[in-house]
């Protein structure tokens, strides 16, 4: 029997979107799936040990994804949107693949079905427009300038036009290949996909009516493959180990200010930049590399402090630790809610952040038991879903042998 060709697309404007389908990727039985592999240039590190085919394509830069996010303006407009259907197009022509999976290259609402190609669609269950979300204001000018009660308010009367509006683009591309649009709602856009597949647990994000061709995959585990520093078997037994990463869609000029708000502390703080800030004061109590093994640093760790995204917060979930969220972006703050609602964590503000706020947090989640405990039910929950073997049931179903 011919393998069938398995092509995943990775839109590479945060790392979290190149590691999870990568992650997902190494499951895969490979007498059964020939493995392909695309997003833009500038990753090669971290197919280190794979043995997926590699392909380029065009993606916007991190920082222009990042200053959109910031503004509270649309990702993507249509023009850029043209560009990546047709890059799609001309990949899709050249691997021909069975089924194509895809995270977040929105595009591909309209390259795969032009291409006649099955699309599975990778995205956090909080986007789902059948999973209740709770909104509140991310770090944009409205938070900046107003009281965050107020900036509140406002941004929950605007989301349903801002999400509208950011719907835009896609529907004016998918007008121009005659396919529907796909209305005004922003979740919407981010799951459209002939299966969709939610990267989390229905226990953190319950679903109301969910369709058959959306389902839960699970926690999705990925560390970049790096090895251990020098210092790793140098830190002191006695004290707790805080883990602590911004991650590349985080502000990175708050790592300093959080290195900082520990040093006073009886902790031994393990830190990863992502590569995002350059030469700083490094305190006594703390350590750090470019990148870490996240899975290991969790592990190691009786507090993970991150951006608040969904990966760090699953690395430590599963290794039953909690999770201190210094969220930017409503991404982060969507995942937040579910990991506070857990009782396993805990949210900063990364506009309105303080150094003493960071150590109370801190303290109070390394003091009091009950994150901890939290932490593991919730990994607990994480063991009974196995994310490349859901993975393999849907392919199967769509591939039978």
């Amino acid at each position: 029997m011919e393998p069938k060709k398995i092509l995943f697309v990775a839109e590479a404007v945060t790392l979290a979107h190149v590691g999870r389908p990568l992650a997902l990727a190494g499951t895969l039985d490979r007498r059964r799936y020939d493995v392909h592999f695309a997003c833009a240039p500038g990753h090669e590190m971290f197919f280190q040990g794979s043995d997926v085919r590699s392909w380029g394509i065009t993606s916007i830069s991190s920082a222009r994804f990042l200053a959109a996010l910031a503004a509270g303006k649309p990702v993507y407009d249509a023009a850029t949107l043209h560009r990546y259907v047709e890059d799609d197009l001309r990949l899709l022509k050249e691997v021909r693949p069975d089924v194509v999976i895809g995270d977040f290259r929105l595009s591909l609402s309209v390259s795969a079905r032009l291409a006649g190609v099955p699309y599975v669609g990778l995205i956090n269950a909080y986007w789902s427009p059948y999973v209740r979300q709770h909104y509140q204001v991310p770090a944009i000018g409205l938070s900046r300038v107003l009281p965050i009660a107020v900036a509140d308010l406002l941004f929950k009367l605007a989301r349903p036009l801002a999400f509208a509006l950011h719907s835009v683009p896609l529907n004016q591309v998918r007008r121009a290949y005659r396919l529907a649009p796909l209305g005004h709602d922003l979740r919407r856009v981010y799951t459209d996909a002939d299966h969709v597949l939610y990267a989390d647990i229905p226990e953190m994000f319950p679903a109301t009516n969910l369709p058959s061709t959306h389902c839960y995959l699970g926690p999705v585990m990925w560390s970049p493959p790096t090895g251990l520093p020098d210092w790793w078997d140098a830190l002191p037994a006695a004290r707790p180990v805080v883990y602590v990463t911004l991650g590349s869609s985080g502000r990175g000029a708050l790592l300093p200010r959080v290195l900082q708000a520990l040093a006073p502390l009886p902790v031994s703080v393990i830190a990863a930049t992502a590569g995002n800030v350059g030469t700083m004061a490094v305190p006594p109590n703390a350590r750090v590399a470019a990148y870490l093994p996240g899975i290991e640093a969790a592990r190691r760790s009786s507090l993970v402090i991150c951006n608040g995204g969904s990966p760090t917060s699953q690395q430590a979930l599963s290794a039953c630790v909690p999770v201190l969220g210094i969220a930017g972006n409503l991404d982060q703050y969507l995942n937040m809610h579910g990991v506070v609602a857990s009782g396993a964590g805990a949210l900063l503000r990364s506009d309105r952040l303080s150094e003493d706020a960071v150590r109370r947090t801190v303290l109070d989640l390394l003091e009091q038991p009950g994150a901890t405990a939290s932490a593991r039910k919730v990994a607990e929950q994480f063991v009974r879903y196995d994310a490349g073997t859901r993975l393999s049931g849907l392919l199967l179903k769509l591939l039978p042998l």
